[in-house]
């Protein structure tokens, strides 16, 4: 099966797009964008690939006629089953990487007994990591890093303690070698992890059946044919694409909004780093656009600064601010003094939530600007980007179209990050049919 990949190297996260050759989506897949381009990117690809295989499946087994709730059922015992495998895979490359450094010669000093404290800790990880995606178990998160991390800090304390060992020195094996698991691009076979998730599953008595199985083999045996890709975002320069592999920001999001919505003209996106006003034409092209890209002021990161600087995450912000009664009046979007404006407004008394109903009121103000500058809103409108996600700032968004531009359908999709990744896969699933569209925005 020919596919067509789009990549999104965004400042915060990295987004990939897989299209079969019907133009319909197979796979999405996302990570952190980290501090390496290229691993960001292998790991997204390879997370839409893992989708698109499960697109495949429900395909297949939609096909046989079997029982939704007997597919679903099989589907999730095979996800956790393969993201064990993949979790048990990553843990075998810390635990050798981390061997490797007490035996290297800046750890020549350590003793047999740190030694045996870390072989004990993955022996005790090993062990825990099949509760850790057995049905109904809860995950604060899906990335490697922070599901071993937690837990091997947890471990690490309690055998350290058990054997005599400084936790210290534990830790510090651990903080020099994570990072260079992290990034690493991802190894070994898809469908060999597949294959040994299939088999755990038919054997655990889960009682799936012979024939699921089987139609999952056969989605299995369909080879996804890469046959072009197409870069985009933040970090696209960084990679070495060539040009015919190179789409900017602007098209890919302008072209991935029309396709989610046909009838779209205007595009807002906020994303980690930047912020843009497009209008498209209605078959998805840029006519026009303007963007903030001088500094992250109103963008995701400015967000992620006011959440640090509240020791909040970043996803409880939108929550509290809807709490609000009384929006605060904010005076300066900028991330270098909105930290002192921020502990000024708590000292003086203000609440919390009506702080923050004020930074996401300032922010969609300075969205809304920059749609003007790009020639206004039209019916309809679609929202992109990491902030669509915050209610806050969709609640804030909505009330000053509104008061700006009467009544226009504003489309926000459940999907909407992967909207320059979707516009990505669309431009290399053209440029593979001979189909070269847009130039550099």
């Amino acid at each position: 099966m020919k596919t067509y990949v789009g990549i999104d190297l965004g400042s915060t996260t990295t987004k990939a797009v897989l299209l079969d050759e019907e133009e319909k989506v197979l796979g999405r897949g996302i990570t952190n964008s980290r501090s390496n381009y290229e691993t960001a990117c292998s790991v997204a690809t390879e997370e839409a690939k893992v989708d698109a295989r499960f697109t495949l499946f429900r395909r297949e087994f939609g096909a046989s006629g079997t029982l939704s709730d007997q597919v679903e059922e099989f589907l999730g015992a095979l996800e956790r089953s393969f993201r064990l495998e993949q979790f048990l895979e990553q843990l075998a490359d810390l635990e050798e990487t981390c061997t490797r450094l007490v035996r290297g010669e800046r750890f020549e000093k350590i003793g047999d007994g740190v030694k045996a404290a870390l072989a004990e800790v993955f022996k005790r990880l090993r062990g825990e990591a099949p509760a850790m995606f057995a049905p109904g178990a809860e995950r604060k998160s899906d990335f490697f890093r922070d599901i071993a991390g937690s837990r091997y800090l947890a471990v690490a304390e309690e055998v350290g303690r058990e054997a005599g060992v400084g936790y210290d020195v534990l830790l510090n094996v651990y903080d020099k070698s994570i990072i260079a698991v992290e990034n690493r691009p991802p190894s070994g076979s898809l469908n060999a992890k597949f294959t040994k998730a299939l088999e755990r599953v038919t054997s655990d008595g889960a009682g799936m059946g012979a024939e699921l199985a089987n139609k999952a083999k056969n989605a299995l045996d369909i080879e996804l044919e890469e046959s072009f890709l197409v870069g985009t975002g933040y970090g696209r320069v960084t990679l070495p694409f060539s040009k015919e592999h190179i789409r900017s920001e602007i098209l890919c999001h302008g072209l991935g909004a029309h396709m989610m919505y046909p009838a779209t003209r205007t595009v807002l996106d906020i994303g980690g780093q930047d912020t843009k006003g497009i209008q498209v034409d209605p078959s998805g092209i840029v006519e026009n656009f303007q963007m903030n890209d001088r500094c992250a002021a109103g963008c995701g990161r400015y967000l992620g600064y006011i959440a640090d600087e509240m020791n909040m995450g970043l996803h409880e912000l939108g929550p509290l601010a809807m709490k609000s009664g009384k929006p605060a009046r904010i005076n300066s979007t900028c991330t270098v003094f909105a930290g002192a404006e921020l502990r000024d407004r708590l000292a003086l008394g203000e609440k919390r939530e009506d702080i923050l109903a004020g930074l996401h009121r300032a922010i969609i103000l300075r969205a809304v600007s920059i749609l003007s500058r790009s020639g206004g809103v039209a019916d309809q409108m679609t929202f992109t980007g990491g902030v669509a996600k915050n209610e806050a700032a969709v609640r804030e968004l909505k009330k000053l179209i509104v008061e700006n531009y009467g009544d226009v359908t504003i489309n926000i999709n459940p999907d909407s990050i992967y909207t320059g990744a979707l516009g990505g896969a669309e431009f290399a699933r053209r440029a593979a049919e001979g189909r070269v569209e847009g130039v550099e925005a």
